[in-house]
């Protein structure tokens, strides 16, 4: 396990703290998301109880190593401000010499937030003179809190490199997510079922392969479903399919029979002409889609198989939807799992939400207070499903 807030002594002390902030911002600079800013909130407030000054990093975006207007970091401040009830000083820079001297002058209690990390070139290289730099901001007998957790699969400068030059610790968030993932991972209870969707079979080779040795049970939707029917020599009509994958898809069908992992793919489609609101949609109902038609979701009758399995399961992992959700005549699949995940936590189960859409799906259909927790990081998420160590969650002080 790695050191907490509550691990160390933190009274009086300034903070260098990586929070996650790359929310969605549209082009009148309003936040249209802010749940990953209020996830931040529980660490910030604890800091603050214990008289710490608190100098916030984050990245917004992909800028190309320079400032670009759109990608600032303002409009986050705003918004922090009002959740906190109290000022949040807004740096112009990361570590020019106004920067420097607001760092300074910041007395506890201050928070203040460093415009977005990525504006400097030296982020994304994990470099170490850039993290002196940074490290400068706090002093020597500084703390850096890791909270980013969408962040942590990166070595980057101020996920990686200044956490070697500080006593470096974990904020609550991170800490909640480690806990989540170590649970489902390496202690879950049984039966297991991971349900599995999306757009590509490459995007989640490492983490088939990887709950294989882990699971009871695989649900596979989405897109990629395609590919797996398609290896069995099922026809998908216009569907997407990774040819490239089908082997692939073969092996790993096989890898899980000879594990007794049962899978389970669509046995019927919602099917579409095309993908558009104005599409002319019908239910396909055998595994097999006709020429002309795309599958856009998986149909009724695969809900209905795999319903009492979900519900009757105690640790469920879902990531990515069943359907493009986004239209409405394609969400009932994705709607579905999404009620029955919520109905086997209601009764008990552990389930673990990862990956953009499927906590859109979440929240788009109102579960997201009956889900045990809803992973605040895709591509984090993705790579623990997969067994990898995190970079940023490595370097981490030790309990």
């Amino acid at each position: 396990m790695k050191k907490t807030v509550k691990d160390v002594d933190l009274k009086n002390k300034k903070i260098l703290m990586r929070v996650d902030y790359n929310v969605p911002i549209n082009e009148k600079g309003e936040i249209e998301d802010d749940t990953r800013i209020k996830e931040s909130l529980p660490t910030i407030k604890y800091l603050l109880e214990q008289n710490c000054a608190i100098i916030l990093m984050s990245h917004l975006g992909r800028p190309k190593g320079k400032p670009e207007a759109k990608y600032s970091l303002a409009p986050v401040a705003k918004r922090l401000e009002q959740l906190l009830n109290k000022p949040v000083l807004m740096a112009k820079g990361i570590v020019d010499n106004e920067t420097k001297s607001m760092a300074e002058k910041l007395s506890s209690g201050e928070i203040m937030l460093l415009e977005n990390i990525r504006f400097d070139p030296r982020e994304e290289k994990d470099d170490p003179e850039f993290a002196k730099e940074l490290v400068s901001l706090v002093g020597p007998d500084g703390v850096f809190v890791q909270d980013a957790f969408g962040s942590v699969h990166r070595a980057h400068t101020s996920t990686h490199a200044v956490a070697k030059l500080l006593p470096s610790v974990c904020g609550f968030l991170l800490e909640k997510e480690i806990k989540y993932f170590d649970k489902i991972l390496y202690s879950p209870e049984r039966p297991f079922v991971a349900i599995l969707g999306g757009a590509k079979v490459s995007d989640k080779i490492g983490v088939i392969e990887n709950l294989i040795n882990k699971v009871d049970v695989i649900i596979i939707g989405g897109a990629m479903a395609y590919t797996f029917l398609s290896s069995k020599g099922i026809s998908t009509g216009n569907s997407l399919v990774e040819k490239d994958k089908i082997d692939l898809a073969k092996e790993l069908l096989k890898k899980a029979e000879m594990k007794n992992v049962r899978i389970f793919l669509p046995i019927d489609h919602i099917i579409a002409d095309k993908i558009a609101d104005d599409a002319q949609v019908k239910h396909c109902d055998t595994p097999d889609i006709p020429e002309g038609y795309i599958g856009v979701d998986v149909g009724p009758n695969s809900i209905s198989r795999v319903a009492n399995i979900i519900t009757s399961a105690k640790t469920i992992v879902w990531n990515g939807p069943m359907g493009v959700f986004e239209i409405e005549k394609f969400q009932q699949g994705t709607k579905d799992i999404a009620l029955l995940v919520a109905e086997a936590t209601k009764k008990g189960a552990t389930s673990v939400v990862g990956g953009g859409d499927s906590v859109s799906a979440v929240k788009k259909f109102a579960v997201e207070d009956s889900i045990s927790h809803i992973s605040t990081g895709g591509g984090a998420s993705l790579e623990l499903l997969e067994g990898k160590s995190l970079p940023g969650i490595e370097v981490l002080q030790d309990k």
